[in-house]
C-alpha cells in the first residue's frame, strides 16, 4: 500500500468511512462571479423597485376599482378563450408536425414558431391585413357573414391566440416526440382508427405536455400588448386588457399601473412555480 493509500484509509477511518456521491466543487473565478452578480442585480432591481414603490395600503382599493376590474375580467376571459382556441388548433398541429412526414415540414415548423420572434406590433399589422375589413380574408367575413374582428373583444382573443399558440405547439410537439409511437401502432393493429388511437392512447400520454403548453399559452396571452393594441385597439370594457390598462394608467394614475403590474407579476411567478419541475432539475 502506498503512502497516499495509507493517508486516504486513515482519513476514512477518522471521518467514519468514505462519503460516496460528494464531489468537491471548485470555487467560482472572480472574473465570472462579478458579471454574474451584476447580471443578477440587473434582473432583480426592477422587480425590487416595483415591490418597493407599490401602494400596499391602497392596493385593495386600486384592484377593486371599476377600470381595473374591467381590465382584469376581460384579460382573464380573453386569455382563457385564446388558450382554448390554441388547444383546439394547436394540439392537432403539433401532432401533424411530430407524427407525419410531408414535404416542407421544416418550413411549416418555422412558420408556426415565427410569432415567437416576430415583433408583436408587426403581428398586429399582419392580422389587420389578413382579417381586417379590407383584409384578404376579413373582407369576405364582413361581406358574407357580417363578422368584423378588429377593435372587438373577439379581436382580442384572435390577437392573443396568434402570439400564444406557438408556445403550446412547441411544448406538445416535444412531448409527442418523446412519447413512444409504438403504443399508437399497437392500438391501430388492434382495429382502432388513427383518431381513436390518438384520443384514447396518445392524448393521455402527452397530457403533462399539453397542460404545460396550455399554461404557457395562457400566461403569454394574458401579457400580450403589441398585437392586441394594434389589431383590437384600447377601448375600456371591450378591448382594454391588463397590459393596455397598465400603459394607459401609467400616464394618469401610476398607483393603478403599479397595482395591475403586481397582478401580472404574481401570475408570472405562479406560472414559473407551476412549471419548475418541467424546466429545472434538483440541485
Amino acid at each position: 500500500m502506498t503512502r497516499a493509500d495509507t493517508s486516504g484509509a486513515a482519513a476514512d477511518t477518522l471521518t467514519g468511512g468514505p462519503r460516496p456521491g460528494r464531489v468537491r466543487r471548485p470555487g467560482v473565478p472572480l472574473p465570472l462571479m462579478l458579471p454574474a452578480l451584476v447580471g443578477l442585480a440587473f434582473l432583480l432591481l426592477p422587480l425590487v423597485a416595483l415591490l418597493a414603490r407599490a401602494p400596499w395600503r391602497t392596493l385593495p382599493d386600486q384592484l377593486t376599482s371599476t377600470a381595473v376590474w374591467q381590465a382584469l375580467q376581460l384579460s382573464l376571459v380573453s386569455a382563457t378563450a385564446a388558450t382554448a382556441v390554441s388547444l383546439v388548433l394547436g394540439v392537432p398541429l403539433a401532432w401533424l408536425l411530430a407524427r407525419t412526414e410531408f414535404p416542407g415540414r421544416g418550413l411549416v415548423r418555422t412558420l408556426v414558431t415565427l410569432p415567437l420572434v416576430l415583433p408583436p406590433v408587426v403581428g398586429g399589422v399582419a392580422l389587420l391585413l389578413a382579417l381586417g375589413r379590407n383584409g384578404i380574408v376579413g373582407q369576405w367575413l364582413d361581406a358574407w357573414f357580417g363578422i368584423t374582428l378588429p377593435f372587438t373583444t373577439a379581436g382580442v382573443v384572435v390577437a392573443e391566440a396568434f402570439v400564444a399558440m406557438p408556445f403550446l405547439v412547441i411544448s406538445v410537439e416535444g412531448t409527442l416526440r418523446a412519447a413512444d409511437p409504438r403504443y399508437e401502432e399497437a392500438a391501430t393493429t388492434l382495429g382502432a382508427s388513427r383518431f381513436t388511437a390518438f384520443r384514447r392512447v396518445t392524448l393521455p400520454l402527452i397530457a403533462p405536455g399539453v397542460a404545460a403548453g396550455s399554461v404557457l399559452a395562457w400566461a403569454r396571452a394574458l401579457g400580450e400588448f403589441g398585437a392586441t393594441i394594434t389589431f383590437a385597439g384600447n377601448f375600456p370594457g371591450r378591448t382594454q386588457t391588463m397590459p393596455l390598462a397598465v400603459y394607459l394608467a401609467l400616464q394618469n394614475d401610476p398607483a393603478a399601473a403599479i397595482a395591475l403590474s403586481l397582478v401580472l407579476l404574481a401570475v408570472s411567478i405562479a406560472v414559473l412555480a407551476g412549471l419548475r419541475d418541467r424546466w429545472m432539475t434538483a440541485s
